[in-house]
């Protein structure tokens, strides 16, 4: 009980410690186990939580909990066919949960099969209507697909419940930008910087909408504040930047005509951050600068390794959000709907 205390109060460090005694005490209870692993795999600590997450498995190996964290790591890494393995026999013992038909859905976008991943999101979103990372995920199936005015409806629900996000405030100016809606796509994107002091591409995204309207002022202040964040992330973060990402700053620089001193020459490979890029233009300084859309990467919320894309790009987050890791979070990533879905929205 003390530790849920600590849950609640959003203090992980302290709650560890106190699941950590109760499991000396107690190394055979399984809920222990569970949660210490499950508050091991927010933290990024995957050896630990696979530690502990295998001895409650050991104990008992229906614990469907357990099994759904393992499943959730497995996916994080990119393990889909292992995670479904997982998932399955999770299924059987409780068919109705969310973070369950969330992450099932993620996986089957990691093997792009669409039809599949978007019906089970659709389910996660009837048991769960309230959950705003499935209100996410949903949104960037939508923009993945190119259908805005679908992605507007779930980012705007999604935002409801999670107004302190700035990736959410990103992608729905995305979504605006293609809607032809450029006033209030500024709007979003101002409240996205202003929420998010460490992404990156929340600054190249808004720098792209403003050179593509003619504001070459904004756009180079923009541009400057993002070069200083990649700086910072590239000192103090094993993150590597996509190839595509680094383009479109490139061609961006190249327009505003201070591309010379780029930021991006020493990436580390540890974490990938995979940032996307969807850009049509082949002379920057001849056309606009492509109108950019999301593609999410698979994501456990569980191990808190939150990959959350972003407009142009997508994006990482680098934040761990307090939460009760009761059960996995669930995972974050884009993919496809249905064909009847695609036909209203054109």
């Amino acid at each position: 009980m003390l530790g849920k205390i600590h849950l609640l109060e959003g203090d992980l460090d302290k709650a560890i410690e106190i699941y950590k005694k109760a499991v000396e005490f107690s190394p055979e209870n399984t809920d222990l186990l569970t949660t210490l692993g499950l508050l091991y795999l927010q933290l990024g600590v995957y050896q630990k939580a696979f530690e502990h997450l295998g001895n409650a498995l050991t104990y008992d190996p229906a614990n469907y909990k357990a099994i759904l964290a393992a499943g959730s790591m497995m996916q994080t890494h990119g393990d889909f066919d292992v995670a479904l393995t997982k998932y399955r026999v999770v299924a059987c013992a409780i068919p109705e949960s969310p973070p369950l038909w969330n992450n099932i859905g993620m996986c089957f976008f990691g093997k792009k099969k669409y039809v599949a991943a978007i019906s089970c999101l659709k389910r996660a979103n009837y048991l769960a209507p309230f959950d705003w990372k499935i209100l996410y995920n949903l949104g960037l199936v939508h923009l993945t697909m190119q259908q805005y005015a679908s992605a507007f409806h779930f980012l705007s629900a999604a935002i409801n419940f999670q107004p302190k996000m700035g990736e959410l405030y990103m992608l729905l100016a995305v979504a605006l930008t293609n809607l032809e809606d450029t006033e209030n796509a500024k709007r979003a994107y101002a409240e996205a910087v202003r929420l998010d002091k460490c992404n990156p591409l929340v600054n190249l995204n808004y720098a792209v909408l403003l050179y593509n309207q003619g504001e070459k002022k904004g756009a180079l202040a923009q541009y400057q504040e993002m070069e200083k964040k990649v700086n910072f992330l590239k000192d103090n973060s094993p993150l590597e930047f996509d190839s595509e990402m680094v383009e479109m700053a490139q061609k961006l620089g190249a327009a505003l005509q201070v591309g010379e001193a780029l930021v991006w020459t020493k990436p580390v490979k540890d974490l990938k951050s995979k940032h996307r890029t969807n850009s049509a233009n082949k002379s920057a300084l001849q056309q606009p600068l492509g109108s950019n859309q999301a593609l999410g990467q698979a994501m456990s919320s569980a191990a808190a390794y939150r990959k959350l894309p972003s407009g142009v790009v997508g994006g990482a987050q680098l934040t761990k959000p307090p939460s009760l890791p009761l059960e996995p979070e669930p995972t974050v990533e884009a993919s496809p709907t249905e064909a009847s879905e695609q036909k209203k929205e054109k």
